[in-house]
């Protein structure tokens, strides 16, 4: 989902920035609740794994370049129900930073676009995760149709950022609109599979009894 260099430039990249922010306000929101639940060092724990998966998955997963950006798959959904929300934003955060500074210096001026693309959405489907999953539902149970709409409204967030950016900077001309319409088409594939990864992690965490108490890894996931 990375926002190619040139979509959105000149001065009409401060919002970027301002949309940033708001996405790390939700990250710090996130985090304070976190080591107030669990503590810091779960938070920093979770943190280092998720930013390392975080960096694989841009890095070894394979992406392609379709459209307007990039189609990846991300996990944000696996993330999400194995490590948190919180921890989830902060691999985001510094796994997305990370990439962008070893591998993709021509990134970084689009760090804020991308990096909001893929908080905000991450914080709707934690909203939405509160309320279609139970509260006395352990993630190990969730259902494929609940898998699902979490996948919808990660990716489909992911999707609609993407063409806000693009509109945004490039305007509705027939050439962008067939570009990010190509672009959401290819993104349907990963909204499809994701659950099935989902549930795949899912089945093998059932069989990892020894770290039901492990503070790397979120409660609500055998509990």
């Amino acid at each position: 989902m990375h926002i190619e260099p040139g979509v959105v430039d000149g001065a009409k990249i401060v919002l970027s920035y301002a949309t940033a922010l708001a996405a790390f306000g939700f990250s710090a929101k996130a985090s304070i609740d976190m080591i107030k639940k669990d503590g810091l060092l779960s938070l920093m724990g979770r943190s280092v794994l998720t930013t390392l998966l975080v960096f694989a998955f841009f890095e070894v997963l394979p992406h392609q370049a379709v459209g307007v950006s990039e189609v990846h798959l991300i996990l944000g959904s696996t993330l999400f129900l194995i490590f948190g929300a919180a921890a989830a934003s902060m691999g985001l955060i510094l796994g997305l930073l990370a990439q962008g500074v070893l591998f993709a210096q021509f990134d970084l001026p689009q760090y804020g676009m991308n990096v909001t693309t893929l908080l905000l959405p991450l914080f709707a489907m934690s909203a939405v995760a509160r309320r279609t999953i139970a509260a006395n539902t352990a993630y190990v149970d969730i259902t494929y149709k609940q898998a699902l709409q979490l996948s919808l409204t990660y990716q489909g967030g992911i999707v609609a950022w993407v063409a806000f950016w693009a509109f945004y900077g490039q305007g509705f001309g027939a050439e962008n609109l067939t570009s990010v319409a190509t672009f959401g088409i290819a993104y349907l594939s990963v909204v499809l599979l994701e659950p099935l990864l989902d549930l795949a992690v899912l089945a093998g965490a059932k069989s990892l009894h020894r770290f039901k108490g492990s503070v790397l890894l979120e409660t609500r996931l055998f509990h």
